[in-house]
């Protein structure tokens, strides 16, 4: 099977796209996005009070199961309203120093722009997976506040 002449008639007759299409295709584009980027700055704030909510909760649960594991109190100290501190009780003395142990820093501004946390108390984890008292953490936007509890069960919760 060859190709017929008409075919290739249609093949030299084909035309693609010229340079005002492309620019008309490309004004549309930016119009749309124009009316979008506005529309969508209130969402993306809330998605980063949601995911700063997520990530404080991951790391208290985490604290929570390394303590039971490694048979040691684990304490987050929420040092500034961006920033807090995961610390182990590195030297068995029954009490966690800031700093102290193998300490993890997390900085939510670098991930979250704009979110502050903030803690009634900073939540102890006992060897026992329990937590030495009920703790509120607060996180804050513009968007709006999430709370997490720990409860003295040593559960996290969303509130």
């Amino acid at each position: 099977m060859g190709i017929s002449r008409h075919h290739v008639r249609r093949l030299r007759e084909a035309h693609g796209l010229t340079v005002v299409d492309l620019v008309i295709g490309v004004a549309v584009l930016g119009i749309l996005a124009a009316i979008a980027v506005p529309n969508l700055q209130p969402l993306l704030i809330t998605y980063r009070l949601n995911g700063a909510t997520r990530q404080v909760m991951g790391d208290l649960m985490a604290a929570r199961m390394k303590a039971v594991s490694q048979h040691r109190p684990f304490r987050i100290f929420f040092t500034e309203s961006q920033t807090y501190t995961i610390c182990d009780d590195a030297n068995a003395d029954g009490s966690v120093d800031n700093g102290e142990g193998a300490a993890t820093v997390r900085d939510l501004q670098a991930t979250y722009p704009g979110v502050s946390v903030s803690a009634t108390t900073d939540p102890l984890f006992t060897a026992k997976g329990m937590a030495s008292g009920t703790t509120t953490i607060t996180l804050t936007n513009s968007q709006g506040t999430k709370s997490l509890t720990v409860a003295r069960t040593g559960q996290v919760t969303i509130n």
